[in-house]
């Protein structure tokens, strides 16, 4: 909550979002995607390299492509307060500055990754490289909202055709297994970098200059991966296949109509007009894409890979992971800047605390897996992050940073326990041939758990702070007509003008921000804690021998 706000319901992120003074309002979905996959994500068959390509420069331009998709939203949520005061952005318009981006990413994913597949992933990955620019750069000259959310949907666009296809370059470079986990350990690790730096790079520049600054960073780093791409990646793709054309439109309008109602749903309720058609499409494209899967003789997804328990246990046990990961970085976010009111810089330190814990785990847990098998880690890092979420959720509005860094790290490393474990899971559910889909599944699975994350947990926050500001309003002895005209402005998520609000608001909207907080935190820690039985008692420990 900011110290000059009358509306502190935040845009759902896990990033600064700019000054104290601007309208701060709750979009359904502004957060990180967090890492995706742990895997390649191309039918395990016959490649073929169309240039010679070094395996140590192929390795740093796929963590650098993995980096830039991640820029791409620090950059967007830790501007969002900001443009939405100098483009002066309604509430209702607002949500889709940053859903936008995630919205194309989690609904042309696993699309992208067919496309790699048949047209070549190297190709793919350079023209999602290239769409990261044009959007970073259309947003940064944007002169309306507009534009704004035109270079989001082009950016995400970039971003669903570098995720997957920059995983199946590394399947197809590094084809020992154990060297291929460790580099695509390393590749999610590298994800976790671009959250850890994102919200310093956008703090510092925010601090000096305007918000379009901040998406230099994407346009300059999507420059340099370009250039790295260009010396040292080799072209891959299976041999030609006959593309499924039918289940590719299906999978996008079903995974797109879902996503849009989760995202719309967090803003106008779940049970609205428009959110409920968009459910029915995305219900009547799925069944539809199932039937059309079971009869085509070569599917964009086998759906008979979900008769496996373990394989199906692993498709939730992703999603939630990005549920967590995204819904509690959100709200640790929130709780920093709207109850606690730090600035941008001063916020990223402290989440640089929780990314730096997952960066270090993640680039271990690859090799952890081959010593325990998948039932431990996956179990623990779930259980430890229920711990540290119920943990997180006793603290108030005046706990320093001092009593809260540990659960921070926990939850961290507890993240960075589930990321890699989670994929390398679902491969080893399913028989070789079928590494592609199954890899391409769990992305797809962790899209819709990062929107699930941000709309859910931000629904709730708002839902429980409007609910108990007017008795945090009469503890702090607020009268009329103050009283009033405070709980209209956070209920309508505008702004409360540019005068200092009284110590007494302040204090009770911090109060309110804080219980909705920890409403979130208790629901991720329960979440958290039921997916663990379920990854303890269906998940397979060890590969099938198939």
């Amino acid at each position: 909550m900011t110290t000059s706000s009358a509306a502190p319901t935040g845009p759902a992120n896990a990033a600064p979002t700019g000054p104290a003074n601007a309208a701060p309002t709750w979009p359904a979905n502004a957060a990180p995607t967090g890492p995706v996959n742990a895997a390649p994500t191309g039918p395990a068959v016959t490649t073929r390299a169309s240039v010679r390509g070094s395996r140590p420069v192929a390795l740093i331009a796929m963590c650098l492509g993995a980096m830039i998709t991640f820029l791409q939203i620090t950059a967007t949520v830790s501007a969002l307060t900001t443009i939405q005061a100098d483009l002066r952005v309604d509430p209702t318009t607002v949500i889709w500055i940053p859903s936008a981006y995630t919205l194309v990413v989690a609904s042309l994913v696993l699309s992208a990754a067919t496309l790699g597949n048949r047209y070549g992933r190297r190709r793919m990955f350079g023209a999602g490289v290239v769409a990261m620019i044009v959007g970073g750069a259309v947003v940064a000259s944007a002169p309306t909202v507009a534009w704004v959310i035109v270079g989001q949907l082009v950016a995400g666009l970039g971003g669903a055709m570098i995720l997957p296809n920059s995983l199946a370059i590394l399947g197809a470079t590094f084809t020992d297994p154990h060297r291929r986990t460790e580099v695509i350990t390393a590749w999610s690790a590298a994800s976790g970098i671009g959250l850890a730096i994102g919200p310093l790079i956008a703090g510092t520049l925010l601090r000096h200059h305007s918000w379009h600054s901040v998406y230099l960073s994407v346009i300059v780093l999507g420059v340099v991966t370009l250039v790295v791409a260009a010396i040292g990646v080799a072209e891959s793709r299976p041999s030609a296949g006959r593309l499924d054309l039918p289940g590719l439109l299906l999978g996008t309008v079903a995974i797109a109509a879902a996503v849009y109602a989760m995202i719309q749903g967090g803003r106008d309720g779940y049970a609205s007009p428009v959110v409920g058609t968009a459910w029915v499409v995305s219900a009547v494209a799925l069944v539809t894409f199932v039937l059309v899967e079971l009869r085509s003789s070569t599917p964009m997804l086998d759906v008979r890979l979900f008769r496996s328990a373990s394989f199906s246990a692993v498709m939730v046990v992703a999603a939630v992971s990005l549920f967590g990961f995204t819904g509690v970085a959100i709200l640790l976010v929130l709780f920093h800047e709207r109850a606690q009111a730090l600035s941008p810089l001063d916020t990223g330190w402290r989440m640089l605390v929780l990314f730096g814990a997952y960066v270090l785990v993640a680039f271990a847990a690859g090799r952890t897996i081959r010593r325990t098998g998948f039932k431990a880690p996956l179990t623990l890092g779930l259980v430890l992050g229920a711990v540290a979420s119920f943990g997180l959720a006793a603290q108030g509005p005046t706990t320093t940073f001092d009593h809260r860094w540990a659960l921070f790290a926990l939850f961290g490393a507890a993240s960075g326990l589930v990321v890699a474990p989670a994929t390398a899971a679902a491969l080893a559910s399913v028989a070789p041939a079928q590494a592609g889909m199954a890899s391409g599944a769990v992305n797809a699975s962790r899209q819709v758990g990062s929107v699930l994350g941000s709309s859910l947990l931000g629904t709730l926050l708002t839902t429980t702070m409007v609910a108990d500001l007017p008795d945090r309003l009469a503890a702090h002895q607020v009268g009329e007509p103050t009283r009033t005209a405070v709980e209209a402005a956070v209920a309508a998520g505008a702004t409360g003008g540019d005068q200092p609000l009284p110590d007494p608001v302040r204090a009770a909207l911090a109060e309110a921000m804080t219980s909705g907080v920890q409403a979130g935190l208790r629901i991720s820690g329960i979440v958290f804690l039921v997916t663990a039985v379920l990854a303890l008692t269906l998940i397979r420990n060890r590969p099938h021998q198939h």
